[in-house]
């Protein structure tokens, strides 16, 4: 179901005020991280967007959309042409079905033959695993697969199906985003499968930036942010350093907001200057 938000006029289709007419697809949508990214970016898509929240939590994101609308557009297809659609998929994206349910929605929008001047995938949705073990604990392959199957399969599999749904084409700009972390480049003890995770995500990303270069491509490390991941880390870190590392960050007030660092995400993708499939930290000028 698409439900439309009628426009500001802070939202437009020049790309020095916005992304201008784009499907935007943000996973892991429902809370944290996503959910900042699903909110911001909205007025800075043009008349005729998109805005596609897939997350497992149906009713989160359906209060996410409820946040958003704020003009009713009647009917569940329709409305004014030129507001933003904004679609909830629920879906699991650790199993296929999951994966294939977003993609389903994305290729009903691609063959709807509305003209779009971007294609904006931020691949959010993670999941910390299991960080109360060392890595010597791991000897069932049921626990690493579940997690990697969330964690790499499904945003490489997604990512590949909607850029097929959206092939390169003049006057397209197609550009996919990895949210990052520093795990993906500094190993933290007892943390093996996040940090083995975020370091695949970001090679992946990487090889796609190589093989690709007419698409952008960002690895983007949000630094460590107020959420219910960070709080479960706290709580659930095995190595006594680096949990205490963690306690004293948040006592110290080094935690940032979810809206600080999507405020730098969106500045990076509105400059359009990285370098591509680069990692770039929020704490990277």
């Amino acid at each position: 179901m698409c439900a439309c938000v009628m426009q500001t006029d802070g939202a437009s289709s020049s790309s020095s005020s916005g992304f201008g007419r784009t499907v935007c697809v943000v996973t892991g949508a429902s809370r944290g991280f996503g959910r900042t990214v699903a909110r911001d970016v909205s007025p800075l898509l043009g008349p005729g967007s998109v805005l596609l929240l897939a997350a497992r939590s149906g009713a989160d994101l359906r209060s996410l959309r409820e946040e958003l609308v704020s003009v009713s557009c009647g009917s569940a297809g329709g409305g004014d042409a030129g507001g933003l659609c904004v679609e909830c998929v629920a879906a699991d994206l650790g199993v296929q079905d999951g994966v294939d349910s977003v993609v389903r929605a994305v290729r009903q929008h691609a063959a709807a033959g509305g003209h779009f001047d971007q294609l904006l995938l931020v691949n959010n949705a993670a999941s910390l695993g299991d960080v109360s073990r060392y890595a010597r604990s791991f000897t069932d392959m049921k626990d690493v697969d579940s997690y990697m199957s969330l964690n790499i399969s499904s945003p490489l599999c997604l990512t590949a199906a909607v850029l097929q749904a959206f092939p390169k084409r003049a006057g397209l700009k197609r550009t996919v985003v990895n949210i990052s972390s520093l795990g993906a480049v500094k190993p933290f003890p007892s943390w093996v499968l996040y940090c083995s995770g975020k370091a695949a995500r970001d090679m992946m990303f990487k090889v796609l930036a190589e093989e690709e270069p007419d698409i952008r491509v960002l690895n983007y490390a949000p630094g460590p942010l107020e959420t219910s991941m960070l709080a479960e880390a706290r709580s659930n870190t095995a190595d006594a350093s680096m949990k205490q590392s963690l306690l004293d960050m948040f006592s110290q007030g080094q935690v940032l907001t979810c809206e600080t660092s999507c405020s730098k995400l969106l500045q990076v993708l509105l400059r359009d200057e990285f370098t591509n499939g680069v990692h770039l930290d929020f704490y990277d000028n």
